[in-house]
Parts: structure tokens; sequence; C-alpha cells
């Protein structure tokens, strides 16, 4: 896109030697005679930059540079003068220029300063759009949900989004702990500040201690420079300790210290340093349990549990499964460049009646898979994995029939599914026999494999697992 320019000058003959010298840089150039000329311009324009002298008949070009600034912070502002006046530059950066340059020009310098206050302004637009994408991402209205459960969620991200109040999620894994704790933080006064994570699992007490709270040059074998600590790097925002019930007792009464204290001593260090950090602790452990094990200390529990927010597993909130199918397979569809395909009442029914133990997470893969693998316009029940056929690894659920009613005939196709798959496993994959087990015919059990997708090659892999 062609950068617009706005130069204001009261000389004819400099507005005509900078619009020529600015037009052969490939830059849309537009002309003001005086103040009031250049504010009805820029009013009306939408100009990326401006070039504008600071003495003119009808009043100063600090009045339009205050003015400009005051309105928009997209438009960088250039100053010209033929006095030169340290004052006057100063007060002129002061007021938000982004340079200021005195007559005569030098052609090149005037051709890179332009350049370098037009990439600056890229820079600011790209970020700007940046944190917006990862602020409409994290927002709290995007967390897809409209049970009760979730609704009930939603109210409270937005009451305690707007405190410091440390806040402990509770919830198995895969549920979208993190993506609330984004959420929260993004919805909160600590927006413009950083978001950064830890998973307290995965990594050992030593290097834990030094992630969190940084470390001197010399403190340990492999510290040859300083470092900060994640308390250090989101201070003023927000840090996640995930998996907060993996981390060793030693390493709990430190972070019970800093906790109390709010403040953080470095690995090697001798002073300690003040921090406002946000701590939002998640788990999908009962650390209420540890606490009577001797595995977590109840004093951290009590400083990290001060708002509880217990994320529900998605077996508990069924109604959910529709609105999430339907936002990953247009999340994923967009990703693989492709036109988002409908999915089947067989295919959604046996969605809602899984279990889902991997929650969430678990979902989203399912139907990234069957996106990736399909051709189709619709998915199918053939698009699903077989696994989803089962209920926690068992035989379909008994005999029941829902209030709202189910699909007979993909029910039957389910425990057909569940029954041919056991009689080729026992049977080595051979259909034949496999097919006297569950008393059909060899062409029926060939038939209903096809069908169901179970060919005999999925199936000898599956032997051999």
């Amino acid at each position: 896109m062609t950068a617009r320019i706005l130069v204001v000058d009261d000389e004819q003959s400099m507005l005509d030697f900078l619009e020529v010298l600015l037009a052969e840089e490939g830059y849309e150039v537009a002309t003001a005679h005086s103040v009031q000329e250049g504010r009805e311009r820029w009013t009306e324009g939408d100009f990326n930059l401006v070039l504008c002298d600071i003495m003119m008949p009808d009043g100063s070009g600090l009045e339009l540079l205050e003015e400009i600034r005051g309105e928009s912070t997209a438009t960088s502002v250039i100053m010209m003068t033929a006095y030169t006046s340290t004052k006057t530059a100063i007060e002129a950066m002061k007021l938000g220029a982004y340079d200021y340059l005195s007559k005569p020009f030098d052609v090149d310098e005037i051709k890179v300063t332009v350049q370098k206050a037009l990439e600056q302004n890229e820079l600011i637009d790209e970020n700007v759009y940046l944190r917006r994408e990862l602020e409409q991402k994290y927002q709290f209205s995007n967390i897809v949900g409209q049970s009760r459960k979730m609704q009930e969620i939603f109210a409270l991200i937005e009451r305690v989004a707007r405190t410091s109040s440390t806040i402990l999620l509770e919830g198995e894994s895969g549920t979208g702990k993190e993506l609330i704790a984004r959420a929260i933080h993004y919805a909160g006064p600590r927006s413009n500040q950083r978001f950064l994570s830890v998973n307290c699992g995965a990594l050992p007490e030593t290097l834990l201690e030094s992630e969190l709270f940084g470390h001197r040059r010399g403190a340990f074998t492999g510290a040859i420079s300083d470092k900060k600590g994640l308390f250090q790097a989101a201070n003023r925002g927000t840090l996640l300790l995930d998996e907060v019930g993996e981390m060793a007792p030693p390493m709990q009464v430190k972070l019970l210290r800093a906790l109390q204290e709010k403040k953080i001593r470095q690995v090697g260090g001798n002073t300690e340093e003040r921090v406002d950090t946000r701590i939002i602790a998640a788990t999908n452990q009962d650390l209420r349990q540890m606490i009577q094990s001797g595995e977590f200390r109840e004093d951290l529990y009590y400083r990290i549990n001060v708002i509880p927010i217990r994320v529900p597993p998605l077996r508990d909130r069924h109604e959910d499964i529709p609105l999430l199918v339907d936002y990953f397979v247009k999340k994923y569809s967009s990703e693989m460049g492709i036109e988002p395909p409908k999915v089947s009442i067989d295919a959604m029914r046996l969605l809602e009646n899984y279990g889902w133990p991997g929650n969430v997470r678990e979902l989203e893969n399912v139907i990234e898979r069957a996106l990736a693998l399909t051709s189709n316009d619709i998915l199918t029940v053939e698009d699903i994995p077989t696994h989803l056929l089962r209920r926690g690894g068992g035989a379909v659920d008994t005999v029941e029939l829902p209030e709202e009613g189910l699909d007979l005939e993909a029910y039957l196709d389910a425990i057909r599914m569940e029954l041919m798959e056991q009689a080729l496993e026992r049977c080595d994959g051979v259909q034949t026999r496999a097919a006297e087990l569950v008393g059909m015919t060899f062409r029926s059990f060939r038939y209903y494999s096809k069908k169901l997708g179970l060919s005999r090659e999925e199936a000898e892999e599956l032997t051999k697992s």
C-alpha cells in the first residue's frame, strides 16, 4: 500500500520541491499552504506522515503537531524550519515529533528520515494489530460454551479479571485451564503487560528455581551470565504456574515466601527485589488429598487458593460439544484452506455420546484429524477414529434411551463395530473366524467391515498393538 504524505509549508517553492522529490520515491503527496489548510487536509485525509514547517503566517506548526499527536498515534510528524533553535527542536520532540529538519535540506537526509519514519509507523501498526489479535484470541467471550457451568465461569472471569488476587484453576488435563488463565489476564488491567507460563512438573527443582527467580552469574555450573526469572519478566503482568502440584516441597517453601513477601531473590544473589506479579496456579490433581499425604504444603495451598475456579470436564457439559465441534471445524478448515464441511447427524451423535477422557483437547485433535484425512464435504461416522465407538476403553453404553432420543442406526453400528473389533482381536485378524464368532456370514462381515471403515489391514495393525 502506497504511503500518503502531507506537506505543510507557506513557501510554494518548498511545496513543489518536496512534492516532486517524494513522488519520485513512490509516495502519494498532498500539500497545504498554512496551518489552517494543513489542519483541514489532515482531518479529511488518511496520512501516514506529515512534514510541517514551524514558522507560518497564520500560526506555528507546533500547534498542528500537538493536534495530530493528540488525535492519532498512527501518523508520524517531521518538523521543518529555516531558523535553527535548540529550544524549538526540544519542544517539538517533547510534543511527539518523529524528527526535526533544518532548511536548506540535504536531499538524502530527507529521503532517509522519511523512510525511517514510515518504517516506525509500520512497526507501530503491526504491534497494535498483533496485540488486538492476541486480546481477541484470548478474551473470555471466545471460550466456547453455552452450558450453565461454563456461563458461571464466564461470569466469574469477568469479576476476578479486574482484581490482582491469586487464582487456582482446578480441572482435568485438556479442559482449557491455560486458555482461561490467558482470558483472565487479557480481560483485566494487566493486559498490556506480559503473560508468561511455566510447567512446574517439566523442570527439576534446581532449574525451576532459576526459571522462576532468575540467577546470578556463577551461581551454578553453566550460569555464565545473569538471567532474569519469570517473576521479574512478568512484573506488573501475570504468571501462570501450571501443574503446581508437581512442585517439589523445597520449591514450595520458596514459592510461598515469594507470594507472601512479594519479593524474590535470584539464585546466587544477596539482595531481594520487589515484584508485582499476579499469580494464577493450575493443577489437575487433588491438592487437598496431597495435603493429607504430606505432598503439598497446606499454607501454600491457602495462599494460591484465594479465588478457586473449577473447570468442568467435557463429559459434564455435553451440550457444549456441538458448539466446540463447529468451532474446531471452522478453525482447522480455515488453517487448511478448505470449505468447512458439515457434520452428519450420526457423527455428531457419536461425538456427543463419547466420554472424552482427554476433554476438549482430545475433541480438538479428533476434529483436526478428521478434516486432514477426509475429502468429503460432510464428516461422517467413517471419518471418526474407531476408539470413539467405545467409552473409556470398555463396551458401548448399556441400553438406555436418552430423554432427547437417539439415532438407532448409528447406535447399532457402534455396537456392531465394537463386537467385530473384539472378534478380530481374538481371531488374530482372520475375518472368516471372526465372522463365525459373532454369528455372521463372511460376506456380511466383509460388508460391514467396509461400511464401518474396518479394514483387514487395520485389524491386523490392531492385533499387533
